[in-house]
């Protein structure tokens, strides 16, 4: 007989840009796999270059590449996989829809607050998007002219500002753990 897979779940960790969401997404997908577990990240930068390429950063394409994103984490989840998803997703409503597909299909999904201040992202600016924001050779930057809806409601909320990259995995690997996905 075949024994059935691991189930699989979404993590999908929202923020404003450089609030560490790629850093700890990457950080819990190393401690997962030592662990065993199949993981896979669904970056937001990779996912834009590659699945979204073309999409611009209107209200309407950032709905189409979050629910892109969204549909491919549930099937990847669906099958078994723990997909860790750092992707600003700025809007309450595109992230709700990515948790009703989820839902749907019965397919567990955490989603996670990267809650870290503006002031501390843009001193962190690992891309140089705030600087040329600043600059006004950058218009549309999540957070300084274009919203963010901080999630109501999270599963949790991690402020990257007030702990290290392990105490941020802990925190989201135990809940993982409390929820029954590990």
């Amino acid at each position: 007989m075949r024994t059935p897979p691991t189930p699989g779940a979404t993590v999908w960790l929202t923020g404003l840009p450089s609030s560490g969401k790629t850093t700890l997404a990457q950080a819990l997908a190393s401690r997962l796999t030592r662990e065993g577990h199949r993981v896979e990240v669904l970056d937001g930068d990779e996912i834009r270059t590659f699945l979204s390429a073309g999409l611009g950063f209107t209200r309407e394409d950032r709905d189409t590449n979050v629910q892109r994103i969204g549909l491919v984490a549930e099937v990847l989840a669906r099958n078994g996989i723990l997909v860790l998803v750092p992707v600003i997703a700025p809007y309450a409503d595109s992230r709700e829809a990515v948790r009703k597909r989820h839902e749907a299909s019965a397919t567990p999904y955490l989603e996670v607050h990267v809650a870290t201040p503006l002031q501390v992202c843009a001193v962190r600016d690992v891309k140089g998007l705030y600087a040329q924001a600043r600059a006004g050779r950058l218009s549309g930057l999540t957070g300084i002219d274009d919203p963010y809806e901080p999630p109501q409601t999270p599963d949790a909320k991690v402020e990257t500002q007030l702990q290290s990259v392990d105490e941020s995995v802990t925190a989201v690997h135990a809940l993982m753990t409390q929820r029954g996905l590990l």
